[in-house]
């Protein structure tokens, strides 16, 4: 792993070369999340594991269940972006449950060195995990 942060050009490019892949990396903490390769060069590349936490800690929360009750359409397929505001250092998590809805949730991050202006990760259910997956391995 390397010590300093690709730039956004690098990390945008080398994103989009994760097209689909069988292993998976399962969440410490939440076991009912596991993750692509693509997911986990997110991460490691931008030195953001901490978007992995919190994802996987909005998912079986409160909050989330209650959307799923309100639209069955989060239950197996649903939407995170987080986008940053680049100059202020700081960013919002929000998930939808479909392109131009409401989010159902939102967390605001006062500071993050995240290096991306935004990255978005897909989580799909199987009946039995929630994977998180770029949009590129769909």
């Amino acid at each position: 792993m390397s010590q300093h942060k690709p730039s956004a050009t690098t990390l945008q490019y080398e994103l989009g070369q994760f097209t689909g892949d069988l292993e998976r990396y399962r969440h410490p903490i939440n076991r009912r999340v596991i993750y692509t390769p693509g997911v986990k060069h997110l991460a490691e590349r931008a030195g953001a594991y901490w978007l992995i936490d919190s994802i996987a800690s909005w998912i079986g929360s409160h909050p989330f269940n209650v959307a799923v009750r309100e639209d069955e359409r989060v239950q197996s397929l649903h939407f995170w972006k987080l986008s940053v505001d680049l100059d202020e250092r700081s960013a919002l998590l929000a998930a939808v449950a479909d392109s131009g809805e409401p989010p159902f949730i939102t967390q605001r991050i006062p500071f993050t060195d995240f290096p991306l202006a935004s990255v978005d990760v897909w989580a799909g259910f199987d009946g039995q995990h929630w994977t998180l997956y770029l949009p590129s391995e769909h």
